[in-house]
Protein backbone atom coordinates (compact mmCIF):
# COMPACT_ATOMS: atom_id res chain seq x y z
CA UNK A 1 0.00 0.00 0.00
CA UNK A 2 1.42 3.65 -0.99
CA UNK A 3 0.09 7.25 -0.07
CA UNK A 4 -2.76 7.83 -0.58
CA UNK A 5 -4.39 4.63 -0.31
CA UNK A 6 -2.86 3.54 -3.81
CA UNK A 7 -2.42 -0.17 -4.33
CA UNK A 8 0.05 -1.29 -7.55
CA UNK A 9 -1.22 -4.81 -8.31
CA UNK A 10 -1.49 -7.26 -11.23
CA UNK A 11 -4.86 -8.17 -12.62
CA UNK A 12 -5.44 -12.12 -12.63
CA UNK A 13 -8.75 -12.28 -14.71
CA UNK A 14 -12.07 -10.40 -16.29
CA UNK A 15 -14.90 -10.86 -13.99
CA UNK A 16 -18.50 -11.46 -14.39
CA UNK A 17 -19.28 -8.34 -14.44
CA UNK A 18 -16.29 -7.20 -16.94
CA UNK A 19 -14.56 -6.10 -14.12
CA UNK A 20 -10.61 -6.64 -13.57
CA UNK A 21 -10.20 -8.95 -10.63
CA UNK A 22 -6.80 -8.54 -8.36
CA UNK A 23 -6.29 -11.48 -6.25
CA UNK A 24 -5.14 -10.00 -2.45
CA UNK A 25 -4.93 -11.82 0.61
CA UNK A 26 -8.34 -10.32 2.14
CA UNK A 27 -9.89 -11.67 -1.11
CA UNK A 28 -10.72 -10.57 -4.52
CA UNK A 29 -10.54 -7.03 -5.60
CA UNK A 30 -13.01 -6.01 -8.67
CA UNK A 31 -11.39 -3.03 -10.96
CA UNK A 32 -13.77 -1.81 -13.43
CA UNK A 33 -12.14 -1.10 -16.94
CA UNK A 34 -8.52 -2.97 -15.89
CA UNK A 35 -7.58 -6.24 -18.00
CA UNK A 36 -5.90 -9.34 -17.45
CA UNK A 37 -2.91 -9.34 -17.84
CA UNK A 38 -2.55 -5.60 -16.79
CA UNK A 39 -0.27 -3.93 -14.05
CA UNK A 40 -2.72 -1.34 -12.67
CA UNK A 41 -2.66 0.94 -9.91
CA UNK A 42 -6.29 0.78 -7.68
CA UNK A 43 -7.57 2.57 -4.88
CA UNK A 44 -10.13 1.90 -2.30
CA UNK A 45 -11.43 0.31 0.36
CA UNK A 46 -13.64 -3.47 0.48
CA UNK A 47 -13.82 -5.63 -2.74
CA UNK A 48 -14.29 -2.61 -5.15
CA UNK A 49 -11.79 -0.10 -6.42
CA UNK A 50 -11.13 2.50 -9.01
CA UNK A 51 -8.41 2.09 -11.81
CA UNK A 52 -5.84 5.17 -10.99
CA UNK A 53 -3.19 4.54 -14.38
CA UNK A 54 -2.51 1.48 -15.92
CA UNK A 55 1.17 1.14 -15.79
CA UNK A 56 1.45 -2.02 -18.09
CA UNK A 57 -1.33 -2.66 -20.41
CA UNK A 58 -2.65 -5.81 -21.56
CA UNK A 59 -1.93 -6.57 -25.68
CA UNK A 60 -5.50 -6.95 -25.90
CA UNK A 61 -6.42 -3.42 -24.92
CA UNK A 62 -8.42 -1.23 -27.51
CA UNK A 63 -9.26 2.21 -27.85
CA UNK A 64 -12.85 2.78 -26.76
CA UNK A 65 -15.33 3.15 -29.52
CA UNK A 66 -17.52 5.92 -27.58
CA UNK A 67 -15.64 8.71 -25.76
CA UNK A 68 -18.37 8.39 -22.63
CA UNK A 69 -16.96 5.20 -21.85
CA UNK A 70 -16.12 4.67 -18.60
CA UNK A 71 -18.25 7.37 -17.75
CA UNK A 72 -21.79 5.95 -19.11
CA UNK A 73 -22.88 2.66 -17.22
CA UNK A 74 -24.26 1.20 -20.25
CA UNK A 75 -21.44 -0.29 -21.16
CA UNK A 76 -18.82 -2.35 -19.33
CA UNK A 77 -16.43 -3.89 -22.14
CA UNK A 78 -15.27 -1.72 -24.98
CA UNK A 79 -11.90 -1.50 -24.45
CA UNK A 80 -11.07 -5.23 -25.09
CA UNK A 81 -10.33 -7.02 -28.33
CA UNK A 82 -13.39 -8.80 -30.19
CA UNK A 83 -10.93 -12.26 -29.64
CA UNK A 84 -10.50 -12.36 -25.70
CA UNK A 85 -14.02 -10.42 -25.99
CA UNK A 86 -15.97 -13.36 -27.10
CA UNK A 87 -13.97 -15.89 -25.16
CA UNK A 88 -14.85 -14.19 -21.98
CA UNK A 89 -18.55 -13.87 -22.73
CA UNK A 90 -18.69 -17.80 -23.96
CA UNK A 91 -16.85 -18.67 -20.10
CA UNK A 92 -19.78 -16.79 -19.07
CA UNK A 93 -22.40 -19.49 -19.73
CA UNK A 94 -19.47 -22.55 -19.53
CA UNK A 95 -19.08 -21.14 -15.69
CA UNK A 96 -22.66 -20.73 -14.78
CA UNK A 97 -23.16 -24.71 -16.25
CA UNK A 98 -20.13 -26.20 -14.20
CA UNK A 99 -20.79 -24.11 -10.88
CA UNK A 100 -24.63 -25.70 -11.38
CA UNK A 101 -23.10 -29.18 -11.39
CA UNK A 102 -24.20 -29.71 -14.88
CA UNK A 103 -20.68 -31.56 -15.83
CA UNK A 104 -17.22 -30.65 -15.27
CA UNK A 105 -15.44 -27.23 -16.62
CA UNK A 106 -13.99 -29.93 -19.39
CA UNK A 107 -17.73 -31.36 -20.50
CA UNK A 108 -18.73 -27.71 -20.08
CA UNK A 109 -15.96 -26.70 -22.68
CA UNK A 110 -17.46 -29.17 -25.56
CA UNK A 111 -21.09 -28.72 -25.15
CA UNK A 112 -21.12 -25.03 -25.52
CA UNK A 113 -20.84 -23.65 -28.81
CA UNK A 114 -18.58 -20.61 -30.13
CA UNK A 115 -20.42 -16.73 -29.40
CA UNK A 116 -22.51 -16.12 -32.19
CA UNK A 117 -22.28 -12.09 -32.42
CA UNK A 118 -26.05 -10.97 -32.72
CA UNK A 119 -25.14 -7.24 -32.79
CA UNK A 120 -26.20 -6.69 -36.16
CA UNK A 121 -27.21 -3.15 -37.15
CA UNK A 122 -26.88 -1.80 -33.37
CA UNK A 123 -29.83 -2.18 -30.12
CA UNK A 124 -33.40 -1.42 -31.50
CA UNK A 125 -34.77 -0.36 -28.73
CA UNK A 126 -33.24 2.42 -26.15
CA UNK A 127 -34.41 3.84 -22.96
CA UNK A 128 -33.50 7.27 -21.77
CA UNK A 129 -33.52 9.33 -19.30
CA UNK A 130 -34.87 12.84 -19.57
CA UNK A 131 -34.44 15.43 -16.62
CA UNK A 132 -36.26 19.30 -16.38
CA UNK A 133 -34.52 21.27 -14.36
CA UNK A 134 -35.85 25.57 -13.97
CA UNK A 135 -39.37 27.34 -14.82
CA UNK A 136 -40.26 29.20 -18.22
CA UNK A 137 -37.41 30.29 -20.40
CA UNK A 138 -34.53 29.07 -18.32
CA UNK A 139 -35.64 25.26 -18.31
CA UNK A 140 -32.70 23.26 -18.84
CA UNK A 141 -32.98 19.96 -20.36
CA UNK A 142 -30.66 16.95 -20.35
CA UNK A 143 -31.18 13.20 -21.44
CA UNK A 144 -29.18 10.21 -21.97
CA UNK A 145 -28.30 7.04 -20.07
CA UNK A 146 -26.96 7.11 -16.15
CA UNK A 147 -23.70 7.18 -14.77
CA UNK A 148 -22.04 3.81 -13.68
CA UNK A 149 -23.41 2.94 -10.39
CA UNK A 150 -25.41 5.74 -10.10
CA UNK A 151 -28.53 7.88 -10.82
CA UNK A 152 -27.19 10.85 -12.36
CA UNK A 153 -28.14 11.02 -16.18
CA UNK A 154 -24.93 12.00 -18.62
CA UNK A 155 -26.25 14.57 -21.15
CA UNK A 156 -26.27 12.32 -24.35
CA UNK A 157 -26.45 13.08 -28.24
CA UNK A 158 -25.74 9.74 -29.83
CA UNK A 159 -24.41 6.17 -29.06
CA UNK A 160 -22.69 4.15 -31.42
CA UNK A 161 -24.35 0.61 -30.71
CA UNK A 162 -27.58 2.02 -31.05
CA UNK A 163 -29.50 0.91 -34.78
CA UNK A 164 -29.52 3.45 -36.88
CA UNK A 165 -33.32 3.81 -36.57
CA UNK A 166 -32.48 6.16 -33.23
CA UNK A 167 -30.44 8.30 -34.27
CA UNK A 168 -33.12 11.13 -33.36
CA UNK A 169 -34.05 9.41 -30.34
CA UNK A 170 -32.16 11.93 -27.86
CA UNK A 171 -33.57 14.52 -29.69
CA UNK A 172 -36.94 13.22 -29.28
CA UNK A 173 -36.43 12.47 -25.57
CA UNK A 174 -35.43 16.14 -25.09
CA UNK A 175 -38.58 17.43 -26.87
CA UNK A 176 -41.01 15.16 -24.66
CA UNK A 177 -39.05 16.40 -21.61
CA UNK A 178 -39.38 19.99 -22.18
CA UNK A 179 -43.55 19.76 -23.11
CA UNK A 180 -43.77 17.88 -19.48
CA UNK A 181 -41.29 20.16 -17.66
CA UNK A 182 -43.92 21.68 -16.08
CA UNK A 183 -44.87 18.51 -13.81
CA UNK A 184 -41.48 18.26 -12.64
CA UNK A 185 -40.67 14.79 -12.74
CA UNK A 186 -37.78 12.20 -14.01
CA UNK A 187 -38.96 10.76 -17.14
CA UNK A 188 -37.75 7.73 -19.32
CA UNK A 189 -38.62 7.64 -22.74
CA UNK A 190 -38.08 3.86 -24.29
CA UNK A 191 -37.74 4.82 -27.88
CA UNK A 192 -38.39 1.42 -30.54
CA UNK A 193 -37.10 1.74 -34.28
CA UNK A 194 -39.54 0.18 -36.54
CA UNK A 195 -40.40 -0.45 -40.31
CA UNK A 196 -42.38 2.84 -39.69
CA UNK A 197 -40.53 5.25 -37.85
CA UNK A 198 -39.72 5.89 -34.25
CA UNK A 199 -42.52 4.29 -31.61
CA UNK A 200 -41.98 6.12 -28.32
CA UNK A 201 -43.25 5.57 -24.93
CA UNK A 202 -43.34 7.68 -21.80
CA UNK A 203 -42.78 6.78 -18.71
CA UNK A 204 -42.86 8.50 -14.96
CA UNK A 205 -45.40 11.67 -15.81
CA UNK A 206 -47.74 10.13 -14.07
CA UNK A 207 -51.74 11.28 -15.08
CA UNK A 208 -52.04 14.01 -18.16
CA UNK A 209 -53.97 16.87 -18.12
CA UNK A 210 -55.96 17.24 -21.31
CA UNK A 211 -53.65 20.70 -22.19
CA UNK A 212 -50.68 18.30 -21.91
CA UNK A 213 -51.73 15.43 -23.93
CA UNK A 214 -52.97 17.65 -26.71
CA UNK A 215 -49.21 19.26 -26.73
CA UNK A 216 -48.13 15.62 -26.82
CA UNK A 217 -50.53 14.88 -29.65
CA UNK A 218 -48.97 17.94 -31.58
CA UNK A 219 -45.64 17.05 -30.99
CA UNK A 220 -45.68 13.44 -32.18
CA UNK A 221 -46.71 15.32 -35.09
CA UNK A 222 -44.14 17.59 -35.43
CA UNK A 223 -41.81 14.74 -34.76
CA UNK A 224 -42.85 12.64 -37.53
CA UNK A 225 -43.37 9.79 -34.38
CA UNK A 226 -44.81 6.74 -35.62
CA UNK A 227 -46.52 6.03 -32.98
CA UNK A 228 -46.25 7.79 -29.06
CA UNK A 229 -47.49 6.26 -25.54
CA UNK A 230 -47.94 7.17 -22.23
CA UNK A 231 -47.23 3.68 -20.01
CA UNK A 232 -48.20 1.75 -23.04
CA UNK A 233 -51.38 3.76 -23.69
CA UNK A 234 -51.49 5.73 -27.32
CA UNK A 235 -51.89 9.22 -27.37
CA UNK A 236 -50.60 9.44 -30.92
CA UNK A 237 -50.39 6.74 -33.30
CA UNK A 238 -49.45 8.24 -36.97
CA UNK A 239 -48.12 5.02 -38.38
CA UNK A 240 -48.42 1.65 -37.33
CA UNK A 241 -45.18 0.42 -35.71
CA UNK A 242 -44.23 -2.94 -37.11
CA UNK A 243 -41.88 -5.00 -37.07
CA UNK A 244 -41.27 -8.08 -39.09
CA UNK A 245 -41.02 -11.49 -37.29
CA UNK A 246 -40.65 -14.02 -39.84
CA UNK A 247 -43.26 -13.72 -42.66
CA UNK A 248 -45.43 -11.97 -40.42
CA UNK A 249 -46.02 -8.06 -39.21
CA UNK A 250 -46.40 -7.40 -35.42
CA UNK A 251 -47.53 -4.75 -33.75
CA UNK A 252 -46.37 -4.78 -30.06
CA UNK A 253 -48.20 -2.49 -27.33
CA UNK A 254 -45.52 0.61 -26.73
CA UNK A 255 -42.89 -0.70 -24.28
CA UNK A 256 -43.60 -3.96 -24.32
CA UNK A 257 -40.62 -6.78 -24.24
CA UNK A 258 -38.56 -7.15 -27.64
CA UNK A 259 -35.31 -8.81 -28.42
CA UNK A 260 -32.78 -5.93 -28.39
CA UNK A 261 -31.59 -6.36 -31.98
CA UNK A 262 -33.02 -7.47 -34.77
CA UNK A 263 -30.03 -9.85 -35.48
CA UNK A 264 -30.15 -11.43 -31.96
CA UNK A 265 -34.26 -12.15 -32.53
CA UNK A 266 -33.16 -14.16 -35.94
CA UNK A 267 -30.01 -15.62 -34.53
CA UNK A 268 -32.07 -17.03 -31.37
CA UNK A 269 -35.37 -17.93 -34.13
CA UNK A 270 -32.24 -20.36 -36.29
CA UNK A 271 -31.11 -21.38 -33.51
CA UNK A 272 -34.51 -22.72 -32.27
CA UNK A 273 -35.64 -23.62 -35.76
CA UNK A 274 -32.91 -25.81 -36.50
CA UNK A 275 -33.54 -27.62 -32.84
CA UNK A 276 -36.96 -28.70 -33.42
CA UNK A 277 -36.62 -29.49 -37.21
CA UNK A 278 -39.37 -31.04 -38.43
CA UNK A 279 -41.25 -30.96 -35.34
CA UNK A 280 -45.49 -30.25 -36.10
CA UNK A 281 -46.82 -29.61 -32.75
CA UNK A 282 -44.81 -27.14 -30.74
CA UNK A 283 -44.96 -24.97 -27.77
CA UNK A 284 -43.75 -21.22 -27.39
CA UNK A 285 -44.08 -20.53 -23.36
CA UNK A 286 -43.54 -16.96 -22.62
CA UNK A 287 -44.02 -15.84 -26.06
CA UNK A 288 -44.20 -12.33 -26.23
CA UNK A 289 -45.66 -11.29 -29.25
CA UNK A 290 -44.83 -13.99 -31.16
CA UNK A 291 -41.11 -13.54 -32.29
CA UNK A 292 -40.72 -17.80 -32.16
CA UNK A 293 -44.46 -18.68 -32.57
CA UNK A 294 -44.58 -16.45 -35.86
CA UNK A 295 -41.71 -17.95 -37.22
CA UNK A 296 -42.16 -21.71 -36.34
CA UNK A 297 -45.85 -21.41 -37.39
CA UNK A 298 -44.72 -21.47 -40.70
CA UNK A 299 -44.23 -24.95 -40.58
CA UNK A 300 -45.58 -26.35 -37.50
CA UNK A 301 -48.92 -26.33 -35.17
CA UNK A 302 -48.36 -23.96 -32.19
CA UNK A 303 -49.65 -23.58 -28.44
CA UNK A 304 -47.97 -20.45 -27.06
CA UNK A 305 -48.54 -18.26 -23.91
CA UNK A 306 -47.41 -15.40 -21.95
CA UNK A 307 -48.92 -13.81 -18.83
CA UNK A 308 -49.30 -10.10 -20.58
CA UNK A 309 -52.51 -9.97 -22.32
CA UNK A 310 -51.24 -7.20 -24.42
CA UNK A 311 -48.42 -9.70 -26.28
CA UNK A 312 -51.25 -12.31 -26.86
CA UNK A 313 -53.59 -9.92 -28.75
CA UNK A 314 -50.55 -8.50 -30.77
CA UNK A 315 -49.67 -12.20 -31.39
CA UNK A 316 -53.19 -13.19 -32.51
CA UNK A 317 -53.03 -10.23 -34.73
CA UNK A 318 -50.21 -11.19 -36.69
CA UNK A 319 -52.13 -14.85 -36.63
CA UNK A 320 -54.17 -13.32 -38.84
CA UNK A 321 -51.98 -13.28 -42.44
CA UNK A 322 -51.57 -15.66 -44.87
CA UNK A 323 -49.55 -18.23 -44.37
CA UNK A 324 -49.10 -19.96 -40.71
CA UNK A 325 -50.38 -22.46 -39.71
CA UNK A 326 -52.69 -22.70 -36.25
CA UNK A 327 -51.34 -20.90 -33.09
CA UNK A 328 -53.62 -21.29 -30.02
CA UNK A 329 -52.03 -18.51 -27.91
CA UNK A 330 -53.56 -18.37 -24.48
CA UNK A 331 -52.81 -15.71 -21.55
CA UNK A 332 -51.31 -17.14 -18.43
CA UNK A 333 -49.02 -16.94 -16.04
CA UNK A 334 -46.51 -19.42 -16.19
CA UNK A 335 -45.13 -18.65 -13.14
CA UNK A 336 -47.94 -19.47 -11.41
CA UNK A 337 -49.88 -21.63 -13.41
CA UNK A 338 -47.48 -23.30 -15.69
CA UNK A 339 -49.05 -25.59 -18.65
CA UNK A 340 -48.74 -28.73 -16.43
CA UNK A 341 -47.76 -31.72 -18.06
CA UNK A 342 -50.67 -33.90 -19.29
CA UNK A 343 -51.27 -30.44 -21.45
CA UNK A 344 -47.78 -30.46 -23.02
CA UNK A 345 -48.30 -34.80 -23.80
CA UNK A 346 -47.97 -35.41 -26.95
CA UNK A 347 -46.53 -32.12 -28.69
CA UNK A 348 -43.29 -32.66 -30.47
CA UNK A 349 -40.81 -29.86 -28.70
CA UNK A 350 -41.51 -27.02 -26.20
CA UNK A 351 -39.69 -24.09 -26.22
CA UNK A 352 -39.36 -21.59 -23.49
CA UNK A 353 -38.02 -18.04 -23.40
CA UNK A 354 -38.34 -16.88 -19.09
CA UNK A 355 -37.30 -13.30 -18.15
CA UNK A 356 -34.15 -13.39 -16.09
CA UNK A 357 -35.72 -15.33 -13.00
CA UNK A 358 -35.79 -18.26 -15.06
CA UNK A 359 -38.90 -20.65 -15.20
CA UNK A 360 -38.47 -23.72 -12.19
CA UNK A 361 -42.40 -24.07 -11.91
CA UNK A 362 -42.87 -24.28 -15.99
CA UNK A 363 -39.40 -26.81 -15.95
CA UNK A 364 -40.85 -29.07 -13.56
CA UNK A 365 -44.38 -29.90 -15.84
CA UNK A 366 -41.74 -30.00 -18.55
CA UNK A 367 -39.57 -32.35 -16.56
CA UNK A 368 -42.74 -34.19 -15.38
CA UNK A 369 -44.14 -34.50 -19.25
CA UNK A 370 -43.15 -36.86 -22.53
CA UNK A 371 -42.41 -33.86 -24.99
CA UNK A 372 -38.67 -35.09 -26.68
CA UNK A 373 -37.21 -32.20 -27.59
CA UNK A 374 -36.70 -29.24 -25.37
CA UNK A 375 -35.22 -25.73 -26.09
CA UNK A 376 -34.38 -22.97 -23.49
CA UNK A 377 -33.44 -19.73 -24.27
CA UNK A 378 -32.60 -17.49 -21.69
CA UNK A 379 -30.83 -14.01 -21.21
CA UNK A 380 -29.09 -15.39 -17.54
CA UNK A 381 -27.01 -18.52 -17.75
CA UNK A 382 -27.52 -18.87 -14.11
CA UNK A 383 -31.25 -19.28 -14.23
CA UNK A 384 -31.05 -21.51 -17.35
CA UNK A 385 -28.45 -23.52 -15.55
CA UNK A 386 -31.16 -23.93 -12.73
CA UNK A 387 -34.04 -25.05 -14.99
CA UNK A 388 -31.14 -27.10 -17.00
CA UNK A 389 -30.73 -29.02 -13.44
CA UNK A 390 -34.53 -29.42 -13.40
CA UNK A 391 -34.61 -30.95 -16.94
CA UNK A 392 -31.83 -33.27 -16.42
CA UNK A 393 -33.85 -34.71 -12.88
CA UNK A 394 -36.70 -35.25 -15.31
CA UNK A 395 -34.34 -37.46 -17.70
CA UNK A 396 -33.81 -34.59 -20.20
CA UNK A 397 -29.95 -34.27 -21.34
CA UNK A 398 -28.46 -31.15 -22.02
CA UNK A 399 -27.13 -31.64 -25.86
CA UNK A 400 -26.31 -28.49 -27.22
CA UNK A 401 -25.36 -24.79 -25.81
CA UNK A 402 -25.20 -21.72 -28.02
CA UNK A 403 -24.53 -18.25 -26.67
CA UNK A 404 -25.82 -15.87 -28.46
CA UNK A 405 -24.69 -11.69 -28.19
CA UNK A 406 -26.95 -9.25 -28.76
CA UNK A 407 -25.87 -7.14 -25.86
CA UNK A 408 -22.31 -5.97 -26.81
CA UNK A 409 -19.73 -4.40 -24.34
CA UNK A 410 -21.67 -5.45 -21.64
CA UNK A 411 -21.75 -8.57 -19.24
CA UNK A 412 -24.91 -9.98 -20.18
CA UNK A 413 -25.37 -12.79 -22.89
CA UNK A 414 -28.05 -14.89 -24.25
CA UNK A 415 -28.04 -18.55 -24.83
CA UNK A 416 -29.99 -21.34 -26.76
CA UNK A 417 -30.00 -24.65 -25.15
CA UNK A 418 -31.51 -27.60 -26.49
CA UNK A 419 -32.37 -30.76 -24.76
CA UNK A 420 -33.20 -34.64 -25.17
CA UNK A 421 -35.24 -37.00 -23.14
CA UNK A 422 -32.87 -39.91 -22.86
CA UNK A 423 -35.34 -42.51 -22.21
CA UNK A 424 -38.96 -41.04 -24.26
CA UNK A 425 -42.18 -42.25 -22.70
CA UNK A 426 -45.15 -43.37 -24.64
CA UNK A 427 -46.92 -40.43 -26.21
CA UNK A 428 -49.89 -39.02 -24.56
CA UNK A 429 -52.50 -36.72 -26.03
CA UNK A 430 -51.90 -33.29 -25.24
CA UNK A 431 -53.35 -29.98 -25.76
CA UNK A 432 -52.95 -29.80 -29.69
CA UNK A 433 -54.65 -33.63 -30.16
CA UNK A 434 -57.79 -32.20 -28.84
Amino acid sequence: MSAAGVTRARVARLGSRGEGVIESAEGPIYAAYALPGELVDVQGEGERAALIEVIEASRHRVAPICPLFEACGGCAVQHLAAQPYAAWKRGLVVAALTQAGLGSSTEMEALVAPLVDAHGAGRRRATIHARASGRGEGVRIIAGFMRARSHEVIDGAACPILAPGLERAFDVARAIARVLAPLGKPLDVQATATENGLDIDVRGAGALADELRREMIALAERLDLARLTHHGVIVAERRPPTLAMGAARVIPRGGSFLQATQAGEEALATLILDAVGGAKRVADLFCGCGAFALRLAQRAEIVAADSQPEAIAALERATRQPGLRRIRAETRDLFRRPLRAEELNGLDAVVFDPPRAGASAQAAQISASDVPLVVGVSCHPGSFARDATILREGGYALTRVTPVDQFRHSAHVELVGVFAKAKPARRKRGLLSR
